[in-house]
């Protein structure tokens, strides 16, 4: 019913209603008896008023109110004025702002009905107030229904995004308080004895000078190392602290410069697995941002893991790492090792972590087979749009 009668149809619902008399017409009365010339021209000038005032709907109602007149008047059968005239007021009743808008609109019709009644039957009204009751009665009873269906439909949706936004609320309270108390632990753990490490190794710097060169090397190699990991420490404190980090790619990253070589290195942790690794690396790879490079290097993880795992360690896989114009394009594609492609697309929580990973970066992840065996691309835009916090998806 809420599509029969939705407001951007009344056109349609308009049509319908004209083809329909213009039938009643040609057709026949029910009577038997030929439509006049008169009850002709006054049931075209019905139908075109409604297509033309199927927006103003007081205004066709008024029409086809005077048009009932008319008819009352000068034609026996008044059969498609009324008809018209009752389906502009159930219109009207759908549509109103104000129940004093349709209700007076209602006696108006119910009004020139009884008249109309009258003046054929004078000496019967029982005919005259059961017919107001149909005419009138009836339209407006359908169209307090579809008003209260409308109302408890627009409850409804209003009541279900509200709790939408509660929950939503309620995660980033739940995921700020769960930032908050990872902050604590690194700060005050993890933070605390990296700081011991690295004084200590400071202090065996001192109380060892004459050690051999290799220690001594190896006690420089531990401190800087340390002091590195300390100043990485103090940084993702203080994103966890801050409120208004919004997504959580920040709170990884690596330095650009290093991403070829841990590409690299995913490459033949992947190759002692059993694969057979092809790769491309952009030169320009080791120009990009910090975190889009976190997030490469962990798709590369994710999708070299992904073939170990469901084309077998005889598969051979090609990864490509270009950039254009500041894009990231990167996919990941291998030839199947001879196991037919089963790995639905979006299944797996890995496939669901990268899939998540690029769009908090602005980017879209497309998987599917390809080639006898499967491929996940993606780019990843020089510009990242402000998106709303979205969790990491766990590896697969």
């Amino acid at each position: 019913m809420s599509r029969l009668f939705d407001a951007r149809d009344t056109f349609v619902r308009m049509l319908l209603l004209d083809l329909s008399g213009l039938g009643y017409l040609v057709f026949g009365t029910g009577d038997g008896r030929e439509p006049t010339r008169t009850q002709w021209i006054l049931a075209l000038i019905a139908f075109a008023t409604a297509l033309l005032l199927h927006k103003r709907r007081m205004a066709n109602l008024l029409a086809q109110s005077a048009l009932l007149i008319a008819a009352n008047i000068l034609v026996q059968d008044q059969m498609i004025n009324e008809v018209g005239t009752s389906w502009a007021l159930l219109e009207l009743t759908m549509a109103a702002s104000r129940p004093r808008v349709f209700t007076s609109a209602a006696v108006l019709v119910a009004v020139i009905h009884l008249i109309g009644g009258y003046a054929h039957h004078p000496d019967r009204w029982a005919g005259p107030v059961f017919g107001a009751l149909v005419v009138v009665g009836l339209p407006v009873l359908l169209g307090l229904v579809i008003r209260t269906t409308r109302e408890l439909s627009r409850q409804a949706e209003a009541k279900a995004a509200a709790e939408r936004h509660q929950r939503e609320s309620e995660s980033r309270a739940a995921r700020a308080d769960e930032r908050s108390a990872i902050a604590r632990e690194l700060h005050d753990v993890v933070a605390h004895h990296v700081a011991s490490m690295v004084l200590r190794v400071g202090v065996a710097r001192h109380v060892l000078p004459d050690a051999d060169p290799r220690v001594t090397d190896v006690f420089d190699d531990v401190h800087r190392t340390g002091t590195a990991a300390l100043a990485d420490l103090r940084k993702l404190v203080a994103v966890l602290r801050d409120p208004t980090v919004r997504t959580d790619a920040t709170l990884t990253a690596i330095e650009p410069a290093a991403l070829p070589a841990a590409l690299t290195a995913a490459v033949s942790t992947a190759r002692q697995a059993g694969l057979t690794v092809d790769y491309t690396i952009d030169d320009e790879a080791a120009a990009i941002d910090a975190v889009r490079g976190m997030a490469v290097l962990r798709l590369t993880q994710e999708a070299l893991t992904n073939v170990a795992k469901h084309a077998g360690p005889t598969a051979r896989a090609q990864l490509s790492v270009e950039v254009t114009n500041g894009d990231v394009i990167w996919s990941v594609a291998d030839d199947g090792g001879g196991v037919a492609p089963g790995l639905p697309s979006g299944g797996g929580h890995g496939l669901t972590g990268m899939r998540e990973r690029v769009e908090v970066l602005g980017g879209h992840l497309t998987a599917g087979p390809s080639a006898g065996g499967w491929r996940v691309a993606t780019v990843l835009p020089a510009a990242v749009p402000p998106l709303p916090v979205s969790p990491l998806g766990g590896d697969g």
